[in-house]
């Protein structure tokens, strides 16, 4: 038997820009082109497979901001292997996320091919795209966020995007090949190597809030790179969402999939890493992971897959296994694409949670659903959690008692998340 529910709002600290296209003008202005680059030269802006609030405002006014400088912008596509390694599949992904030529007014230059332009003291090569010398100029566009393999002071971000986005499949191959251990002194010396080597002038690193609502926009040199770039990641730790219990029977994800997580779930956000020899984060702590489906932006990538319990099988069906292959042998986390129990409905996937824990008590069982893990402002948390709840002054329910309901075809109805 399942438990009732309440649905819970929580209240995140809410600090976010007013004016993005003025704000990313400023910014820019800091680099003070004119001085570095002749007229007419052609300035590439980076941009990524990643979701980011205000990317199409942010890119676009950049876009028009060097066009008013007297420069040719042109958007660079850095994404790794992702849109496996292809033009095609890389254009397909930045159009599903508003990035077209004719939304950007700028030439789009995506590929795959790299040139190795250096090494570091150790024998790593550094990779960049091609197309960076295409261009006299590179704006590096990213946000800055926790990822879900990388630990230290320089995660995702603008070095990352260096090394591995721009460095594409070649780069992204040879920097997860490394192991966990290696990930934060290598990403810091072959991006120290690129910057020197590349027409790298700074970037525009972005840092959202609990709500995905742009916090910050901040220009650094090139050369800063190393030493600023923390700063801001402490400033997103900071306002990053969680979930609002550190223990949990069990955790039912909605929706999986690129545009939320590199890992389809963030790692950072459930507690699971699943890399071989790593160690496992100690909270939160989620007996059942139960995953329901994957999110149409992904484009069939289920990477991250293996991180759930149990799932179902439209999830599975779903799954662009020679696209999600290709990521994870990049990665080379390999047990985060494991298929996990799979069963032929949302309700049943659910239910079969509970009986893998061997409880039949539903007043005492901790459990939740969020619709993914980026979204967490709207929880719905069973009754168990009522008395934690009360106790709290950054939860708020708004509505309570709330049985789950399924349709004919076992999926959840009346699950409506509000964000």
């Amino acid at each position: 038997m399942l438990p009732q529910f309440m649905l819970v709002r929580q209240k995140f600290e809410d600090c976010s820009i007013k004016d993005i296209s003025l704000t990313v003008i400023k910014e820019l202005e800091t680099f003070k082109l004119k001085e570095k680059l002749p007229q007419g030269a052609v300035v590439g802006i980076t941009a990524g497979s990643r979701g980011i609030n205000n990317i199409v405002t942010i890119l676009k006014t950049a876009v028009n901001y060097l066009k008013e400088q007297g420069f040719k912008p042109c958007i660079l596509a850095a994404m790794g292997s992702h849109g496996e390694g292809k033009t095609e599949g890389q254009l397909a992904v930045l159009e599903s996320l508003g990035i077209t030529e004719e939304s950007m007014g700028a030439p789009i230059l995506a590929g795959s091919e790299t040139i190795e332009v250096g090494k570091t003291s150790n024998g790593l090569s550094a990779y960049i795209n091609k197309n960076v010398y295409e261009t006299q100029g590179v704006i590096v566009i990213n946000r800055i966020k926790p990822h879900t393999a990388l630990t230290g002071e320089i995660q995702s971000g603008l070095i990352k995007k260096c090394v591995v986005g721009l460095g594409g499949p070649s780069g992204a191959k040879q920097f997860h090949s490394l192991g966990v251990s290696q990930l934060p002194s290598s990403i810091r010396e072959i991006g120290t190597v690129l910057v020197n080597k590349c027409p790298i002038i700074g970037g525009l690193g972005i840092v959202e809030n609990a709500y995905e609502r742009t916090a910050v926009i901040k220009a650094i040199r090139a050369d800063k790179f190393i030493e600023e770039e923390p700063a801001l990641f402490r400033q997103a730790l900071q306002l990053m969402p969680r979930l609002p219990f550190e223990e949990w029977d069990v955790l039912v994800i909605g929706e999986m999939g690129k545009n939320y997580s590199g890992t389809g779930m963030d790692t950072n956000i459930i507690g699971r890493f699943r890399v071989q020899g790593e160690p496992e984060p100690e909270k939160p702590f989620i007996r059942r992971v139960v995953v329901l489906d994957l999110a149409e932006a992904s484009h069939g990538n289920g990477n991250g897959i293996g991180l759930a319990d149990l799932t179902t099988r439209k999830l599975v069906n779903k799954i662009d296994f020679k696209a999600t292959y290709l990521n994870v042998l990049t990665s080379t986390f390999v047990p985060r694409c494991f298929i996990p129990l799979t069963f032929d409905t949302e309700k049943e996937s659910i239910e079969n949670s509970i009986v893998s824990l061997g409880r039949s008590d539903p007043e005492t069982l901790r459990m939740g659903i969020v619709p993914n893990t980026l979204y967490l402002e709207y929880v719905f948390l069973s009754k168990a959690f009522s008395e934690e709840v009360k106790k709290r002054d950054d939860l708020e329910v708004v509505e309570d008692n709330i049985q789950l309901e399924f349709d004919t075809d076992g999926n959840l109805k009346n699950i409506k998340f509000g964000h």
